[in-house]
């Protein structure tokens, strides 16, 4: 048996190491990595390249050098319940891990309005944690079980949202979806493979106007 670490922080190497697996596995640039009884190269080694590399690349090339024959590296996929909504929706998701990762509320504000002028009603989610009262004009669910997420996003015709799981997870169920990156690299954290289009701040990620994500999603093609 063998456990793998792909994360690299002190709670993954913790678990690896309360696996009890006789093998473990992790990069040597993890720190700790002496931990580790098998110590795996950097991406860039293995896949034989000298540039950034995409996270879906860097996990690959774990398992490429543990032996799966190397392949191209597909998307994401999920899977919930197809529901045929009452009418056309548009999911937002305007929380992040941390404010230099938020797009300001006046900005989903706008394009949500102007969204619901096209046909599209606006759906904001978060977690419980989550500041979501600036939304109330609009249906927002907060803290709602992942199923329910997942069923909602499935379903949706178009996902706009920071750089976050969500946005991952519209992805992986290929919906068209507009990704706002503020502090994040999008070479390395844009959906992987996906009908995606990614707006990048120039400086603070509060810079990104209204405007720009409306255009964003007028490239989508995106019709109510």
């Amino acid at each position: 048996m063998l456990c793998l670490n792909l994360h690299g922080g002190t709670r993954s190497l913790i678990l690896t190491e309360f696996s009890a697996a006789p093998y473990t596995a992790g990069f040597a640039h993890f720190r700790c990595s002496w931990a580790y009884g098998l110590r795996i190269p950097r991406a860039q080694e293995i896949l034989g390249v000298e540039r950034t590399v995409h996270t879906a690349e860097h996990l690959a090339s774990a398992v490429f050098y543990l032996g799966v024959p190397v392949a191209e590296i597909p998307r994401a996929r999920l899977f919930a319940p197809q529901v045929k909504p009452a009418r056309p929706y548009a999911v937002l998701h305007p929380a992040a891990s941390a404010p230099e990762k938020t797009w300001p509320p006046g900005g989903f504000l706008e394009v949500a309005r102007s969204l619901r002028s096209t046909g599209l009603e606006p759906v904001f989610v978060g977690a419980s944690g989550d500041v979501l009262r600036p939304f109330h004009e609009f249906r927002v669910l907060a803290g709602a079980p992942l199923s329910e997420i997942k069923t909602l996003i499935r379903n949706a015709t178009l996902f706009v949202g920071n750089d976050s799981g969500p946005a991952h997870m519209a992805a992986a169920f290929s919906l068209p979806l507009v990704v706002i990156f503020g502090a994040s690299d999008p070479l390395v954290w844009a959906p992987w493979k996906a009908n995606a289009q990614q707006i990048v701040a120039a400086g603070p990620i509060g810079s990104i106007s209204p405007q720009q994500v409306l255009d964003s999603v007028e490239r989508l093609g995106v019709k109510a």
